[in-house]
């Protein structure tokens, strides 16, 4: 029997207070496959990201990974198991350390799981290269660079673990035009080589059309599939 392949969020319920954000939503990311989220401002789409990079513990429900059900949220969870889900965030001066390099700022994940320096070296060049980022670019902090350099850097720290499932929260809203195609684009060749699993959120429907194989929206208290 062949091993589920997917990143599940099942009958998963949050509420904050008073307030059910998120009641009973099931939503599915498959290995090779890139799902599209859309819904209004305030439905809870950030809020099932965070439960599905195993950042917020829901109140009902349950997360897996490849059919492994996933009880913990953050550090609580195995290594091996939470670097398998990364997250790009819609904001990348929000996301990043400002008091760190890029290079230090793509390195920080690999080093707090005692990777050999020479390897985080190695790594780090190698996916500077792939998103674009020069030399130059490298040595300074967030507060030197552009919102689109920093959003480079920060996918190259989502893909630093080589997860299983990328999820991109807005990730490319605040940038311009040939940073949003740039950054697209080695995502999708990433998905292409790691048989990765992507999930994207966004309102531009020209962007969720081209790029997402299905669009789940979510709306009121439940997805609906177009």
């Amino acid at each position: 029997m062949t091993r589920e392949q997917h990143l599940l969020a099942d009958e998963v319920t949050v509420g904050y207070g008073r307030q059910v954000v998120l009641d009973s939503i099931t939503l599915r990311v498959a290995r090779s496959e890139t799902v599209g989220l859309r819904g209004p401002s305030g439905c809870g789409k950030s809020t099932l990201v965070r439960v599905l990079a195993l950042l917020h513990r829901p109140d009902h429900g349950r997360v897996s990974i490849d059919g492994m059900p996933v009880h913990a949220v953050r550090y609580a969870v195995p290594v091996g198991l939470r670097t398998r889900v990364a997250v790009l965030f819609q904001s990348p001066r929000a996301a990043a350390d400002p008091r760190l390099s890029l290079d230090d700022l793509i390195a920080e994940p690999l080093r707090a799981v005692r990777t050999p320096e020479s390897t985080v070296q190695e790594r780090v060049a190698e996916l500077a290269d792939l998103v674009g980022l020069t030399a130059d670019l490298r040595s300074r902090r967030p507060h030197a660079v552009s919102d689109g350099q920093l959003q480079r850097a920060c996918l190259a720290r989502a893909l630093v673990h080589r997860p299983d499932y990328l999820l991109c929260d807005e990730a490319t809203a605040m940038l311009d035009a040939s940073t949003q195609a740039h950054v697209a684009s080695v995502i999708r060749d990433y998905q292409r080589t790691q048989h990765a699993g992507v999930l994207v959120i966004s309102h531009d429907q020209t962007l969720l059309d081209r790029w997402a194989d299905r669009i789940v929206d979510l709306v009121g208290t439940a997805p609906a599939m177009t």
